[in-house]
């Protein structure tokens, strides 16, 4: 049976991509350059499993829930954001040089898919493995600023994927509605497929119509009141949750 909203997917996205760099390399990051013995490790490793596992949780719960999705996506965002300020922080208490934007370095890592859709196919195709080794030259460095500042750059970008992905979310939402608003819209699209559909096929004479508005089987009732008392007439069997009716 095909679903009325499209969810899952998300491994393809390239939000999701980069988290899960972010994710492995802070976990490594970590375990290297931080005391273990610091709420500073698990901060920074919670923060950035946070930007990862919210995404994928989004994008599932997309299935049923419009404002669900967008909740934990933004979730994902400002977790990124709680990480990124943490390798800021990181680099400011030790007197390391955080990359400008416009640097060589900063350029470098960013131009990292550029380079590889140009030279092969779409990066959002390899594997976590595979996406690992273009930039193990900065995520396994020796030196704590390189990796550091490749990562805020990666978390740039992740954040920079977020935002549009979110700026997408509300204008479905504006346009199409939630999932409640979109359910009884194909709900009402089927009622008046059925109700078409008995008009091009009348009942057989003596055969048990089914019902115009939900399909259910009717029952051979009479008024007991109005202009047609005493009168039999179909009634649905889901009444009163379905109010359909058929003269007989």
């Amino acid at each position: 049976m095909k679903k009325l909203r499209p969810s899952g997917g998300y491994r393809k996205a390239a939000s999701f991509q980069t988290a899960t760099l972010i994710y492995d390399a802070t976990y490594w990051f970590c375990e290297k350059f931080i005391d273990s013995r610091s709420r500073t490790l698990d901060q920074m490793i919670q923060a950035a499993r946070s930007g990862r596992q919210n995404i994928a949780e989004g994008s599932r719960a997309a299935a049923t829930s419009s404002q669900t999705e967008l909740r934990l996506v933004n979730v994902a965002r400002s977790s990124l954001e709680e990480l990124l300020l943490d390798y800021e922080d990181y680099l400011r208490h030790r007197h390391l040089r955080q990359w400008a934007p416009s640097s060589a370095e900063s350029s470098a890592v960013r131009e990292v898919p550029q380079r590889f859709k140009r030279d092969r196919s779409d990066l959002t195709d390899q594997t976590d493995q595979e996406r690992w080794v273009l930039y193990a030259f900065w995520l396994e460095h020796e030196s704590a600023e390189v990796r550091a500042n490749a990562i805020i750059c990666l978390i740039h970008q992740a954040n920079f994927l977020l935002d549009r992905q979110i700026a997408s979310l509300e204008a479905a939402f504006v346009e199409e509605g939630g999932y409640s608003e979109q359910l009884a819209a194909a709900r009402l699209a089927e009622r008046e497929r059925r109700r078409n559909e008995t008009s091009r096929h009348p009942t057989p004479a003596g055969a048990i119509p089914s019902c115009p508005q939900c399909g259910s089987p009717m029952v051979l009732r009479t008024a007991r009141a109005g202009k047609n008392e005493g009168q039999q007439f179909w009634g649905c069997t889901g009444y009163p949750e379905c109010r359909g009716v058929v003269k007989v």
